[in-house]
C-alpha cells in the first residue's frame, strides 16, 4: 500500500493549493467518485465480454450437438483438429480476458482504498470487504471473478472430451 500511496498523490498539489480544506476534500471526493465509476465500467465491460463468449460457445455447443452425427461420419481427424484448436483458443482468449479484467479491477480497488484514506470512511475498500470475509470463505462470499475463470476451462475440457469421443 505504501507504493500505491507514493504513486497516487501528486506532490505538486496539496491542501494549500486550494481555497480551503473543504475544497481540497471535495476534489479528493470527486476523484474518488471517478475511480469508483471507472471500476464499475470495467466490471460492465467484463460482463459484456462474458456475455459475448458465453453466447458464442453456446451457439457452438448447440451446432455441434445437432450436427454431431454428420460431423462424425463425414470428417476426418485432420479436418476436425484445426476446428478444435480454434475453439479451444477462443476459450484461452476468454480466460486471459477475464483474468486481465480481474487484475485491472484489483488495481482499481487498491487505488480506491488509498483514496479512502483521505475520506471519513473506508466504506468500499475495507468495511464491505470485511463483511464478505475478504473472500477467504467461499460459503460466505465467492468472488465472481473466480467463477468466471472456471467457465472457459470447463468449455475447453468439454470440447476436448467431445473431440475424443468423436474420433475414438
Amino acid at each position: 500500500m505504501d507504493e500505491v500511496r507514493e504513486s497516487l498523490w501528486n506532490d505538486n498539489v496539496g491542501k494549500s493549493d486550494y481555497e480551503s480544506t473543504a475544497a481540497y476534500q471535495a476534489a479528493v471526493l470527486e476523484q474518488y467518485k471517478l475511480c469508483v465509476e471507472m471500476a464499475d465500467r470495467v466490471s460492465a465491460r467484463r460482463n459484456l465480454s462474458n456475455t459475448f463468449f458465453l453466447t458464442l460457445h453456446g451457439a457452438i455447443v448447440t451446432f455441434l450437438a445437432t450436427r454431431l452425427p454428420d460431423i462424425r461420419d463425414n470428417l476426418s481427424v485432420g479436418l476436425l483438429l484445426p476446428g478444435l484448436v480454434i475453439i479451444v483458443s477462443t476459450c484461452a482468449a476468454w480466460y486471459v480476458l477475464v483474468r486481465s479484467y480481474r487484475q485491472l479491477n484489483g488495481a482499481k480497488f487498491v487505488v480506491i482504498g488509498a483514496l479512502e484514506e483521505r475520506l471519513p470512511a473506508y466504506a468500499y475498500s475495507r468495511a464491505e470487504w470485511r463483511i464478505l470475509g475478504e473472500g477467504r470463505d467461499w460459503r460466505r462470499y465467492l468472488p465472481l471473478s473466480h467463477v468466471e475463470q472456471w467457465v472457459p476451462g470447463i468449455f475447453a475440457v468439454a470440447y476436448v472430451l467431445g473431440f475424443l469421443a468423436v474420433v475414438l
